[in-house]
Order: C-alpha cells, then structure tokens, then sequence
C-alpha cells in the first residue's frame, strides 16, 4: 500500500536543480519521446484533471514560482520525501521517482505544511492526490518547448509545460530584499542595492560581466541595510565572471567575493 507521508522535511531534499540527462535518448525529429529526458530539466504544472473536471493553476506569481523536477532514485531510510519534487505554488514537495519505461513511479511523498488558501491550495490538493501514483507519461511538443501528460490509475492526469530558463538580458534579477538589476540588451543595466536606485554601462561578453561606473541615488537607510548595499556595490564593480543555471545568477567578482540572483 502506497505510503505518503506530510510532514516537514529537510530542505536538501527538496532541492529544485537540474539533473543530469538519462543515458540512450532518442530524439526524433524536433520531438524528444523518451521518458527518461523528463530528468534533464524544470516542468510547470499548469493543469490537474479529476473526474473529468479542469484545475489550472490560478495565480501568476504561483505560477511563476511553480516547478516540478525529476530525479530518480530513493531518499535515505527512514527520511519522508525524495530528491524529486519541487512546488505548486504554495508548500514544497518531495517524493521518491522510479522511471521505468513510459512509467513514472511516484512514492514516499512529503510536504512542508503552508496553510494554502483559495485557488492556489485547491490545486495543490488536487496535483498532490493525482501525482502520488505509478503514472503513464506521455510526452509531446519539441525539445524546449514540451509537454508531459501524466496520468494516474484513475485516469486523472497532470499537464506540465517544460520551464525555460530565463534570459540573462531583460530579466529582473533579484539579489535579495528590495535589491535587483536588470541587464538590458543596449549593454546598460539598471536596478536597485535595496535603498538606493541605481543604474549604468554593462557589457557582457564571453561569461563576464563589465560594469561601469554605477550612478545611484543617495538615499540613508538604516544601517544593516547601508552595509548590504555597499556590498553589492562592491561586487557589482568592474569585470565579474558569471554563472547561470535555470532561473539563479551567480556573480563572482575579482577577490572571489560573490552573490547570487534568482529570476523573478
């Protein structure tokens, strides 16, 4: 008898980064068919179907932060939640993955317990009751922009789009409370330290970023928050080495001091 488990559990099982492609795939035109590639990347589910009735995640920024990987394999004994998982909108969530063929088994599945109100909890509901299963996956669309339908015993089913990573340019990167900058494509950037508003040249070219000088307000904020700025300030200075992998930014400057964004 399947077992699932809701409880709070550590955060390291519920890591949301990418996992190394399956062995023997097999690309067929523009469309990727095997199952085993839905461990190459981030899903958004977008919709659960229950007795026939449609529940689409509702609000934008649920949607925005929703995600769902696969990582085969099993969790340590006796530790509710694997590797797999991710978020709907509200709780996290972790669960050992078995893919075998068109098959993706899904058990040992845990959550943190968010009181989720509204639309946003009504899907969780649903996804969860669907997801915990040994689901048929189907897979259509081509590779960037696909689509896995998983479907349960009962014949609910799950739709999930394939999350594309933002793009370095015109993406609002948040470094933190009220602090973010946004690289444009006319090699500028603007944003703000989390007091002061700031913006000027930015080149980037062949993983780096240049700076220029930055032009800031002069706002006072309190003092941990003036500490903070400088901070930023001081990496966001001259040519810094960057890394992007899916919707978080790491910036690295000259001393090795760095810092790291994620996509909003």
């Amino acid at each position: 008898m399947k077992r699932t488990t809701y409880a709070k559990y550590a955060a390291a099982a519920l890591a949301g980064t990418t996992v190394l492609a399956a062995c023997g795939t097999e690309t067929v035109g523009t469309r990727t068919d095997d199952v085993s590639t839905i461990a190459d990347t981030s899903w958004v589910p977008r919709k659960v179907t229950v007795d026939g009735k449609d529940y689409v995640l509702p609000e934008k920024g649920a949607r925005r932060n929703a995600h769902i990987t696969f990582k085969p394999g099993a969790a340590e004994p006796d530790v509710g939640g694997g590797k797999s998982g991710g978020s709907v909108g509200c709780n996290s969530i972790g669960a050992d993955v078995d893919i075998q063929g068109d098959t993706v088994k899904v058990s040992d599945l845990a959550r943190t317990l968010i009181g989720c109100g509204g639309a946003v909890g009504t899907f969780e509901e649903k996804f969860v009751g669907v997801f915990d299963n040994d689901l048929k996956a189907e897979l259509e669309g081509p590779s960037g922009a696909r689509t896995l339908t998983l479907t349960s015993p009962q014949n609910d089913t799950i739709t999930l789009r394939e999350k594309k990573d933002p793009a370095l340019k015109g993406t609002r990167w948040s470094l933190g409370e009220n602090a973010y900058l946004t690289l444009t494509r006319n090699n500028t950037v603007t944003g703000s330290l989390g007091c002061n508003t700031f913006n000027g040249r930015a080149t980037v070219k062949d993983g780096t970023i240049e700076f220029g000088r930055l032009a800031t307000t002069r706002m006072m904020c309190s003092g941990p928050v003036m500490k903070t700025e400088r901070e930023l300030a001081e990496i966001l200075s001259g040519k810094v080495s960057y890394q992007q992998e899916q919707d978080s930014l790491k910036i690295t400057d000259a001393s090795g001091e760095s810092v790291t964004a994620h996509a909003e």
